[in-house]
């Protein structure tokens, strides 16, 4: 896995009782993923007169609590690679503690921007992703 982001769980990011609320770990997974999407691709959002991807299925997990003040690491890689889809996995490992807080199995389909309908996963990408894909 490669470090693909790294935040702070700061109180405004928690709920009422004093953890780090749901649409924040939501939010923290979706940056990771273009930071993971450029290291792997080269990929960048502003590219607009290229594919980009769209998220079609998350699976996340929570295994610890976050509490405010938690220093926070996301971990990427490719577990598969399909005709038109990418499934990633990514942890969120709470730094503070040393545990693994929550995981996100994120599957995306590379997509026209212009047409707003999946393309291909090219030859060449697909390369790139078997570098990413690691054995744990």
């Amino acid at each position: 896995m490669i470090s693909v982001y790294k935040g702070v769980a700061h109180p405004w990011l928690c709920d009422v009782m004093g953890h780090m609320t749901t649409r924040h770990y939501v939010a923290m997974f979706d940056d990771a993923s273009y930071h993971f999407l450029n290291e792997v691709f080269g990929w960048r959002p502003d590219e607009v007169d290229t594919p980009g991807w769209a998220d079609v299925k998350h699976v996340i997990e929570y295994s610890d609590e976050v509490a405010a003040g938690s220093l926070l690491e996301v971990r990427g890689k490719i577990d598969r690679v399909g005709g038109k889809s990418l499934t990633v996995r990514y942890e969120m490992h709470n730094i503070t503690k040393g545990t693994l807080a929550a995981t996100l199995e994120s599957t995306s389909v590379h997509f026209d921007l212009k047409a707003r309908k999946a393309v291909s996963i090219s030859d060449q990408m697909r390369a790139r992703a078997n570098a990413f894909m690691f054995d744990e």
